[in-house]
């Protein structure tokens, strides 16, 4: 899929191309390059431009959303997703994130306009299924700045805590912690983990995003490349990166290039220590 980044504030919204891709690797795209000529003319960057909840739109997006969740319930790729996290290989790093703890809160970034896209529905829809199948993931917080208070208001109907913040991806995990950033910019992967680079907030934290692997093959010598992707490539050692599999084109816009990521530093000391240009 080619991403188109759309710049908004200090974030850059990933938004889905509606053409029907092949399975050609895209280039990681980073917040600050420039954009591709090539943009679907109909994509437009998403504005929020209501102040108060339109309750015939909420009503469409909640259909939506409902439609969206039952097709990927019943769909081959759902069940694949689900026999990834179940198989014993990924299941056990889920258990070495929880700890001593019973739950995972779940916190997605970037999941752009539902009320506008398919890939951000298919993507928010997969987080609550797995939030209906598994007792051990707790409540989902969600933020992005796109988001009409109308949307919000949808995402609070199907269970979701909005955030008012923009953090910025960086979240300390205090506690086992599930960041589901799936095609989210590099900046962000790269802000996760600076503000985490301590043995022990690595450890709680599982990453479903873009495939680490994928950064370190397709890194460039561009400087802005570079700073992007420095944390993400340096953090490879101590990663396991398990990818899923995207089995039919419907779902390949809003998943394909994703892996879970889990982090297993030795010591503080051991963490590759990057200080220049604020890393």
């Amino acid at each position: 899929m080619v991403k188109n980044a759309i710049s908004d504030g200090e974030w850059t919204v990933v938004l889905p191309s509606k053409r029907r891709h092949g399975k050609i690797k895209p280039k990681p795209k980073i917040q600050e390059e420039e954009e591709e000529e090539e943009e679907e003319e109909e994509e437009k960057p998403w504005k929020s431009d209501d102040l108060e909840v339109d309750p015939q739109r909420q009503a469409r997006v909640k259909q939506k959303m409902e439609n969206s969740i039952k097709k990927v319930e019943s769909s081959k790729f759902y069940a694949a997703f689900l026999e990834k996290l179940k198989c014993p290989e990924v299941s056990d790093q889920f258990r070495l994130v929880l700890g001593d703890e019973t739950q995972l809160q779940m916190v997605m970034y970037g999941i752009g306009s539902i009320e506008s896209y398919e890939s951000p529905r298919f993507q928010l829809s997969v987080a609550i299924l797995m939030k209906r199948e598994f007792e051990w993931v707790g409540n989902i917080e969600v933020f992005d700045p796109v988001l009409s208070v109308t949307e919000s208001s949808v995402l609070e109907s199907l269970g979701c805590t909005v955030l008012s913040v923009n953090e910025q991806a960086r979240r300390e995990a205090l506690k086992p912690t599930l960041f589901f950033m799936p095609h989210c910019e590099a900046n962000l992967y790269s802000n996760l983990l600076q503000a985490n680079w301590r043995m022990d907030r690595l450890r709680r934290i599982a990453l479903f995003g873009n495939s680490f692997q994928m950064y370190e093959e397709q890194v460039t010598f561009k400087p802005n490349v570079i700073r992007a992707t420095k944390r993400i490539i340096a953090a490879r050692g101590f990663t396991s990166e398990f990818a899923i599999e995207t089995v039919s084109d419907d779902y390949f816009p809003a998943f394909h290039d994703s892996s879970w990521h889990f982090f297993s530093p030795g010591l503080d000391s051991e963490l590759p220590l990057l200080v220049s240009e604020g890393l």
